[in-house]
């Protein structure tokens, strides 16, 4: 399966693109607002997976043709620009493409971070506003710390919770969820519970802020 990463250049992404290149047969292909950027990242992490002895192909383009190439695209962007982003590579989308969002709003101040819960209910749920008729939102990879998803030296050995309301786009992302080692992915049931999950991601932020050798914390669930 092709996997576009539109935001594939910044650190979530770059996880993300290099366990499934790494893992996985799932061809990837990253996405940018900077095609140049897309190109030279792709190349970065073509060789790093070479010094490991895997040669992959990952391709780098423009945000709305790497989205144009893929059945899964992956919004790997910050909050603020899901929505922008869904727009602007609406064109590219197919009746049973599927949106995944990992995106999780949040502010800091002298105390730490906190969820910052937009006006739609979630992050999630602006992706879903913003997606064409036909095209499927899973909500998914919000609570993975992305220096540890990238270091494919790191044992994983963590949970991924999947949101959505279509039951075979959550299937499908469970799939290649499960499909990078030491990943679990657990259904957390439909689109409205997005809030609970996303709010996760600042109070493990602010956990390892104040806890020694906890910069790469995940949950796993026992």
């Amino acid at each position: 399966m092709r996997i576009a990463i539109l935001g594939g250049t910044g650190e979530i992404g770059e996880g993300l693109a290099l366990r499934w290149a790494y893992h996985t047969d799932h061809e990837v292909v990253i996405g940018s607002r900077d095609p140049e950027r897309a190109r030279t990242k792709a190349e970065e992490y073509e060789t790093e997976l070479s010094s490991r002895g895997v040669d992959r192909k990952v391709n780098g383009f423009e945000n709305a043709m790497a989205a144009d190439r893929a059945r899964i695209v992956v919004l790997a962007v910050p909050a603020y620009h899901v929505s922008d982003t869904v727009e602007a590579v609406a064109d590219g989308l197919d009746e049973g493409d599927v949106l995944v969002t990992p995106a999780t709003g949040m502010q800091r101040d002298e105390d730490g971070f906190h969820y910052h819960r937009p006006g739609a209910g979630s992050v999630t749920q602006l992706a879903v506003d913003a997606a064409p008729e036909g095209v499927s939102v899973v909500g998914a990879f919000h609570n993975l710390a992305a220096g540890r998803l990238a270091d494919l030296d790191a044992d994983l050995g963590i949970d991924t919770l999947l949101v959505a309301d279509d039951d075979d786009a959550k299937e499908t992302v469970r799939l290649l969820a499960d499909g990078i080692d030491g990943l679990r992915p657990l259904d957390a049931g439909g689109l409205a519970n997005a809030p609970e999950i996303e709010a996760l991601t600042p109070l493990l932020i602010n956990v390892a802020m104040h806890n020694e050798g906890l910069h790469d914390l995940g949950v796993r669930f026992d």
